[in-house]
């Protein structure tokens, strides 16, 4: 089939090779330049927490080793208070890490290996302006103001939050869309390398500023930098909005992030320089209409505060390759399984990230979540064959996203049984334990 992609992002240029690798030609059609050319622009990216979900979907085209290879794995939160006292706070078991990734870097390498197949075609610069869900041929206008039409068997959407294909579903008949926006907008800060490109911070930690109302964050890069990205409130005090002069943004800077300051000699720069941008959730249904279909971000944008939104991308892509293969020659049939299997999950997902923002930004530098987290921990360690916490099964396992969130709940009512009833001391308690498990999980 001719299959025509709108957007080359992370999830358009890894659905591109997995439609090839199907032998199907593949047009896709990206607004940006070509990355490869130096032309990616810093400043607005959250760098990536890539899993085990996320991994999976890499290693069916052979390329989770060499991303692996350029990223650094990060096995708990650190966690940085007012004073620069530090708490660390593992994500899993012993060997379990979610990886920091840079954004530009693995769209690069995802566009380089869609480049290496012959029917793979790759468009620069050009803009989705039309979609035809009914025909598969859509519109863009190109760098010379120009326009090329496409037609082709199907039309793909992985064009991001603000999916020009998906504007046309808003157009059809019953389609469910909304957008969410939070309070919090985001700017991106970064901690330059210690003498001689050394790590200033621990290395193999994502690090956290918790203030209740707002946090900071860092997630370190192979050169000993660190990206920062401080959530804050658009408006209020403090705010975007009130932190309007340089002397405002200092002392503000100053006073609840003395710490990273120290590490960050052009904060002042970034701040004032870099965009602000905006967190929202996109939830929409159905994904197919026509001989048009979403996918990614474009289907089901999420907040970044569980770091998923591009494992969650990447799930897609691996479940509508699975979905092909239980349905060869049948396109309708595989999309259609497909949206079926991911639109619970997306939606679960997406409260999921939105429940972590308040855990992240208000609740890790809190001594009763620390000790609660300490007993989730030993349980797991513990009672590996009966209880896995709600973070274990969303980044270390490919368990259904909903599961993880109906357990997350049933966990959360035994662990209020056991602090309650100060069982805590006695975990060890196989016999103990066996019926509370049974009674809760």
């Amino acid at each position: 089939m001719k299959i025509g992609l709108v957007g080359g992002g992370l999830a358009g240029s890894l659905l591109a090779v997995y439609m090839a690798r199907k032998g199907h030609e593949v047009h896709v059609f990206e607004r940006r330049p070509d990355m490869r050319g130096g032309q990616y622009e810093g400043g607005r990216s959250i760098n990536l927490a890539l899993s085990m979900r996320g991994l999976k979907a890499l290693e069916k085209v052979g390329l989770d080793v060499p991303v692996l290879e350029q990223a650094i794995p990060m096995h708990g939160r650190m966690m940085h208070d007012l004073a620069g006292n530090l708490t660390y706070q593992p994500y899993g078991k012993d060997g379990q890490a979610i990886n920091s990734v840079s954004r530009g870097g693995l769209n690069i390498q995802l566009i380089q290996l869609a480049d290496a197949y012959p029917n793979i075609h790759l468009y620069f610069r050009h803009r989705c302006t039309h979609a035809d869900l009914d025909t598969a041929s859509a519109t863009f206008e190109t760098e010379d103001g120009s326009s090329m039409e496409f037609q082709g068997d199907y039309l793909i959407g992985t064009d991001g939050a603000y999916s020009a294909v998906r504007d046309a579903f808003q157009r059809s008949n019953r389609f469910n869309y909304s957008q969410s926006y939070i309070d919090h907008g985001y700017k991106e800060l970064e901690i330059v390398p210690g003498p001689g490109g050394s790590f200033p911070m621990e290395k193999h930690c994502l690090h956290i500023w918790p203030r209740a109302a707002y946090m900071l964050i860092a997630l370190p890069n192979p050169d000993g930098s660190f990206t920062c990205t401080l959530f804050f409130p658009w408006e209020g005090n403090p705010s975007f909005t009130s932190l309007d002069s340089d002397a405002k943004i200092k002392a503000f800077m100053e006073e609840q992030f003395s710490d990273a300051v120290g590490l960050m000699p052009n904060y002042l720069h970034d701040f004032n320089t870099n965009p602000t941008g905006s967190l929202v959730t996109v939830r929409s249904y159905p994904w197919v209409r026509g001989k048009a279909a979403l996918l990614g971000d474009a289907a089901h944008a999420i907040v970044p505060f569980y770091g998923q939104g591009m494992n969650c991308a990447f799930e897609d892509c691996r479940i509508l390759d699975e979905c092909m293969e239980r349905h060869p020659g049948n396109m309708a049939a595989a999309l259609d399984e497909y949206q079926v299997l991911r639109k619970t999950n997306a939606d679960a997902v997406a409260d999921l990230a939105l429940q972590n923002f308040v855990e992240m930004r208000d609740r890790v530098g809190d001594a009763g979540f620390l000790h609660r987290k300490h007993v989730e921990h030993d349980l797991a360690e513990l009672y590996p064959d009966r209880f896995r916490s709600q973070y274990e099964l969303v980044s270390f396992s490919n368990e259904p996203y909903r599961y993880a969130w109906d357990q997350g709940v049933r966990n959360g009512a035994l662990l209020d049984y056991l602090i309650e009833n100060k069982l805590e001391d006695q975990l060890g308690d196989r016999a103990l334990l066996t019926p509370l498990f049974d009674r809760f999980l």
